[in-house]
């Protein structure tokens, strides 16, 4: 009965989010980067460049878990020679990372619809994986770690962007201002979803910070686990590895 009743729990927690974001898909971009001074843009870039050395090689493949509408996808395919696919339960969104994506030349990026709980890839599958700004909005971060480190090979790499506990004392009440008062009123007045804004900052009060997320990595099997602070720890980048095969 108890899982039964989790398992509810997980499906209306996702189609609340999915309805959502499905709202806000045709403003999300304009702004994630109005909102941030587009310093999003450069997190994203940061990410594809740490994963460099895994996806230097062509014929590697990464996985962008939660992808949206496909910023930081285009920027692994931009920053590496890998085999790049994006990943999302939210349609609309997926279909503005298409026609973002359709303009590239060469090997076209394949985007599935799929639950980042239940992805649909098989295990061991990726050299590298991907969420920014996604695992927040997971019924359980526990189970989406679990489910990163599945579908990575042996030494594959996982990297996570996002909004995380800023450090710098007065900077931090400053932020808190900034998140809880003027992002959900300029973000509901362009958007028309006020809600969706207001979800934000609430979400990533819940979250863990730097240090209880980097302790759940290891804790569900990742090694070599490590983050660095962004923008006076607005965001965070928590980078893991899943174990060699023994």
């Amino acid at each position: 009965m108890v899982a039964q009743q989790r398992k509810v729990s997980e499906s209306e927690h996702s189609a609340r989010v999915r309805e959502m974001f499905a709202g806000i898909a045709g403003r999300y971009d304009f702004l994630n980067h109005l909102l941030s001074g587009n310093i999003d843009k450069r997190w994203r870039r940061l990410v594809a460049r740490e994963l460099q050395g895994v996806l230097a090689v062509s014929g590697t493949r990464a996985l962008d878990v939660a992808c949206g509408t496909g910023d930081l996808t285009l920027a692994l395919r931009e920053a590496t020679k890998a085999d790049v696919i994006g990943t999302d339960f939210c349609r609309p969104m997926l279909e503005i990372a298409a026609h973002k994506a359709s303009s590239l030349s060469g090997k076209k990026i394949p985007f599935i619809e799929g639950d980042a709980l239940r992805l649909p890839f098989a295990s061991e599958s990726f050299d590298a994986v991907t969420i920014a700004f996604g695992l927040r909005n997971l019924s359980s971060v526990e189970e989406g770690l679990k489910e990163l480190l599945r579908i990575l090979k042996p030494d594959g790499r996982a990297a996570i962007l996002e909004f995380s506990s800023p450090v710098i004392p007065g900077f931090r009440q400053f932020f808190k201002f900034y998140f809880t008062r003027v992002l959900p009123r300029i973000g509901g007045l362009v958007s028309g979803s006020r809600g969706a804004y207001e979800y934000l900052p609430d979400s990533v009060s819940r979250f863990p910070d730097q240090k209880r997320l980097a302790a759940l990595m290891r804790a569900v099997g990742f090694e070599e686990v490590a983050y660095q602070n962004l923008t006076g720890g607005i965001a965070a980048l928590h980078l893991g590895k899943r174990p060699p095969q023994k």
